[in-house]
């Protein structure tokens, strides 16, 4: 049946990592990703800072937010740099290179793709189908005309930026704890606890910080049972793709992360009772995503 924990195919992922299974390279090695994701963001944000001048303030804001098309495109795209850690630390550390993160690249690719040929559909019946909105109209931000010019960029940054999350999460945190411990408990709640903590912005998400992280923890649970099953990296960078361009690119909230977006929610973040009632939608729709996607990769 497609809902049983069926791992046998995530030897296949794993077994690059046995012969450095140590914990101690983990740990050594997600101190060389981290210290080259900051570097080498640092290193860009500082040139650009340098670059802006006197429009140096406006230009930090706007990054804080995210409320233009260079902005969103600069902050996806640098998770590019999280993808270049993970490599470097794999390298120095264990010996190997950035690929067996991914699992076997042709299969990850096919996987990949049935996934996101289901949840194109389920998303598109979802928005033809009623209700309709979220329980306001929603709010034009980007004309069609230049939302559509940039949508093959957009895609690509967000492919970069779930890309590197996975990379990171699933495929070499993952992949080095199972290598060292056999129970799920271990190699599937972790990653997903260090997914949730990045998650919590108590600053930005008010009383509903604590929901969203245990949203967060979910998800990288759901996606870290989806690698397992799947074997390489395609299913879980699939979801997560879906998931975030459709906050990201078509609507996303007025006051985070907005400017590649089509429309923007009738609510932000601020308005803390109107966020709470939807988090229940996202929940049910994860699982959806979730179900689905194990049913395009069944066996």
């Amino acid at each position: 049946m497609f809902w049983r924990t069926d791992y046998n195919a995530h030897e296949a992922l794993v077994a690059p990592a046995r012969e450095t299974a140590q914990i101690w390279r983990l740990i050594m090695g997600l101190i060389i990703a981290a210290g080259v994701y900051l570097l080498c963001n640092q290193t860009l944000f500082q040139t650009l800072f340098t670059w802006q001048g006197q429009n140096a303030p406006a230009f930090a804001n706007a990054l804080d937010h995210g409320d233009t098309p260079l902005a969103m495109f600069l902050l996806l795209f640098s998770f590019g740099f999280m993808i270049v850690g993970v490599a470097v630390a794999l390298r120095v550390v264990h010996k190997r290179g950035l690929a067996g993160t991914l699992g076997h690249l042709r299969l990850c690719v096919e996987q990949l793709r049935n996934v996101l040929i289901v949840l194109i559909v389920i998303n598109a019946v979802i928005w033809l189908l009623p209700p309709w909105g979220m329980g306001a109209p929603l709010l034009p931000n980007l004309g069609f005309g230049v939302w559509l010019v940039l949508l093959p960029l957009s895609l690509l940054s967000v492919l970069v930026q779930v890309s590197a999350e996975e990379v990171l999460f699933r495929g070499y945190i993952q992949q080095q704890l199972a290598a060292r411990f056999r129970s799920p408990l271990v190699w599937m709640l972790l990653p997903a606890l260090l997914f949730g903590v990045g998650h919590y912005l108590p600053q930005e998400a008010g009383p509903n910080a604590q929901t969203i992280a245990v949203w967060a923890v979910l998800f990288g649970l759901l996606m870290a049972d989806l690698t397992a099953r799947a074997g390489t990296l395609g299913p879980a960078i699939a979801v997560h793709f879906v998931n975030n361009v459709t906050a990201l690119l078509i609507v996303s909230m007025p006051d985070s992360l907005s400017g590649l977006a089509l429309y923007h929610s009738p609510f932000s973040m601020a308005d803390t009772d109107a966020v709470a009632a939807w988090l229940p939608v996202d929940f049910g729709f994860m699982i959806v995503s979730w179900l689905a996607a194990r049913l395009a990769i069944r066996r």
